[in-house]
């Protein structure tokens, strides 16, 4: 419960700012007469749609097992961060549209606005707010091991990023002569591959998880290393490993001496079962099938 409600109250931060900063450059993105600025406003109110969608998830993610669902609830989690993914990559795609609308038609000989400084100090004043966010939403990730939060924090950290090129475009289109206006919807695409590109890299994690990855080499050893090193152990194979949110389930067939009693078979399949999830943490799913040995077959 703890882990719940510091997760949803650093979400909460994130999204009040997001929804002011959405209102504040939209208006400044109109007013300032900046494409620029209306696609940074853009990827910020994807920031604060993909906020609500955290909330909303964390609500069921928190939830204990119960007899529909035996792991718990803690892919809500994974979907969460797809969900994010999904809301970057059709923010990219329009926005890229849009601004390719505006190259075209400034190519065509159209006439671009000249962005004002209002817009300019919007994009500083979001490149600063959103760096800030993004550290704070990243220690939140690391602290409480939330896949979530950190794919929220990358969406905070990509519209910082965003800002720069909104920066560069604003300032570039603001130089004088009309040549430079084209500056600001190049800005525009720039931000929006840059959003598109985030948006796979943040999916990738999730699906792999909603397809049953196994676990990365590393924990792979250490899991290995736990039932090898358990007295009473002859051998294992079969291991079988996956996450499930912020928690990670194990299975694996242990070897033990065919002559020994089930209760002393039991105890070395609940030590194993410890080392595990000491070393994975305590709500790590750990289900061990026991086997007799042929022979005098040693440990692997």
């Amino acid at each position: 419960m703890e882990r719940e409600n510091s997760i949803r109250r650093v979400t909460l931060v994130g999204s009040a700012v997001n929804l002011l900063l959405v209102v504040f450059k939209f208006i400044a993105g109109i007013l300032g007469n900046s494409s620029a600025m209306i696609a940074d406003a853009a990827h910020s109110l994807s920031d604060f749609a993909s906020d609500v969608i955290v909330l909303l998830c964390l609500r069921v993610s928190g939830k204990p097992e119960d007899e529909d669902h035996a792991y718990g609830h803690g892919k809500f989690e994974t979907l969460a961060s797809v969900a994010i993914g999904l809301i970057l990559l059709a923010t990219g795609a329009g926005l890229f549209w849009e601004g390719l609308a505006s190259v075209i038609e400034f190519a065509r000989g159209g006439a671009l606005a000249t962005p004002a400084w209002l817009a300019f100090a919007a994009a500083l004043l979001s490149l600063a707010v959103k760096e800030g966010l993004y550290h704070y939403t990243v220690a939140a990730a690391k602290k409480f091991d939330s896949a979530t939060l950190k794919a929220n924090a990358w969406h905070h950290r990509s519209d910082a990023l965003s800002s720069i090129a909104t920066v560069i475009g604003i300032g570039g289109a603001m130089l004088p002569g009309e040549t430079w206006r084209i500056f600001d919807p190049l800005a525009a695409c720039f931000i929006s591959v840059f959003i598109i590109l985030m948006a796979f890299s943040l999916m990738k994690p999730g699906i792999d998880e909603l397809m049953e990855k196994s676990l990365p080499d590393a924990e792979r050893d250490t899991i290995e290393q736990s039932i090898a090193s358990t007295p009473g152990v002859l051998g294992y194979h079969r291991i079988r490993t996956r996450r499930m949110g912020v928690n990670r389930a194990v299975e694996a067939h242990i070897k033990l001496a065919a002559d020994l009693p089930l209760r002393e078979a039991h105890d070395i399949a609940s030590a194993v079962e410890k080392k595990i999830q000491a070393a994975l943490g305590k709500n790590t799913h750990v289900g061990i099938h026991m086997e007799p040995a042929a022979g005098t077959e040693k440990r692997k």
